[in-house]
């Protein structure tokens, strides 16, 4: 007997079942919108009525629209009830995650954490991260559980919010941090090896510079009446390079010696600071007749030597680009008491000094902070270009602010902003 069934055959009994699963994809997406308020349902007595209530539907309708993980548990602990986006966590179709133990989806290394929650959920609140078994591995996760009053008794509502994201971000946050502390490591022994290299390279190099110096000295003190002009000049030019070279030296090893973040700050009246610093420049003064009027200054927490070369600096600064042909003008001030962004604040002071100098264009405001940056010429105006550059190192480490106003042929204007304790840094 010949049972084969024809190609028109298989192609009905497709399409009928195709029907069929058309119409229970229907149905299921009705009763998960909640759009159905009983089923009949063909059982061995005949037909049976069940009755799904509204608070049920709300229930349904509310956790399929959520982007997490939602299960009902009975008090056996078996899944009466889950939405889509379980279903898509653990990989599986809704018919194989209802009716199912929730522990199937609990890896054993996490079984006691589920075990505590479960226990805990039907007093009171709770929440745990762990993890689920998913057909594709692990999924780790947070479980909150809560009890719910629907009409069919209570139950255990889970909420599985999946964390692989947020552990991918926290995995990379401890990946860069890890190499950023390698690297500032690396940056401190670098910086360390740098100020060691500084510090022997100045000591080294000032050793045959000042035989260059001396024998230099020696002769032109010796033999000046014996030398042609020309040689005479050149040996000026030898002793004079010496004298730049010496200074620039002097003032790497300052700058260098400004990376070390061990600083000591005690309270210190800035018009004493001053007032040491003028008494350096005494003879400089007179020789320009210069005209320095200081005002009252403020009482401030800083490292003393590094401050007294911040005046230094700028001091020199104002007799060395004086005009020729007027004696030089130099104010010390405190104009204010604020912060450098502007702000009201009384924890701040404002220190200006200024010179009536032959100046600079503004263009260049920044440009003159900068390492071995000069904006005249050597041969005019002695200098190494560093000493504005370690200037803006120690305002900077005092947590201040250093900024200049300038104007060709009229002068120029450093302010100053420093806090008045080191305990608040801008």
């Amino acid at each position: 007997m010949n049972t084969a069934k024809t190609y028109e055959q298989l192609v009905r009994e497709n399409e009928a079942l195709l029907l069929q699963l058309e119409e229970a994809t229907e149905t299921i997406h009705a009763i998960r919108t909640g759009q159905v308020d009983a089923l009949v349902v063909q059982g061995k007595d005949g037909h049976e009525l069940y009755s799904l209530k509204t608070a049920d539907q709300t229930y349904r309708v509310f956790i399929e629209t959520m982007n997490e993980g939602a299960v009902t548990l009975n008090e056996e602990g078996l899944i009466l009830y889950c939405n889509s986006r379980f279903a898509l966590m653990v990989g599986l179709p809704l018919s194989k995650v209802i009716a199912v133990s929730f522990t199937t989806f609990i890896p054993p290394e996490c079984s006691e954490e589920y075990e505590r929650l479960f226990e805990l959920g039907w007093t009171e609140n709770g929440k745990v991260e762990t993890s689920i078994l998913s057909t594709q591995g692990l999924v780790p996760c947070q479980l909150s559980a809560t009890t719910l009053e629907l009409d069919g008794g209570i139950a255990m509502s889970l909420i599985i919010t999946d964390l692989t994201s947020q552990k991918e971000t926290q995995k990379l946050l401890k990946s860069n941090n890890q190499r950023l502390e390698e690297m500032n490591v690396a940056l401190e022994i670098s910086n360390h090896d740098l100020q060691q290299f500084a510090s022997v390279a100045s000591h080294d190099l000032q050793e045959p510079l000042r035989k260059i110096q001396m024998f230099s000295e020696i002769l032109k003190d010796r033999h000046l009446a014996e030398l042609p002009a020309d040689s005479v000049k050149y040996l000026e030019k030898i002793i004079d390079s010496s004298n730049r070279m010496r200074s620039m030296i002097i003032d790497i090893l300052s700058y260098s010696r400004l990376a070390s973040p061990q600083d000591t700050y005690i309270l210190t009246d800035l018009n004493e600071i001053v007032s040491e610093v003028l008494k350096d420049f005494e003879l400089r003064i007179q020789d320009k007749k210069a005209q320095v009027l200081v005002g009252k200054l403020p009482k401030i927490e800083i490292n003393p030597g590094q401050i007294r070369q911040v005046f230094q600096n700028l001091i020199s600064n104002a007799l060395k680009f004086s005009k020729a042909d007027q004696p030089p003008v130099i104010e010390i001030n405190c104009t204010a008491m604020g912060h450098p962004n502007g702000q009201a604040d009384d924890l701040f002071c404002t220190i200006t000094v200024s010179d009536n100098g032959i100046g600079f264009d503004e263009l260049y405001a920044d440009k003159i902070f900068s390492l071995f940056q000069r904006l005249n010429t050597k041969d005019i105006y002695e200098g190494s270009g560093i000493g504005l550059a370690v200037t803006k190192r120690i305002i900077d480490k005092h947590n201040g602010r250093i900024k200049v106003q300038s104007r060709e042929g009229v002068g120029s204007s450093f302010i100053i902003s420093l806090p008045l304790r080191q305990n608040n840094p801008s």
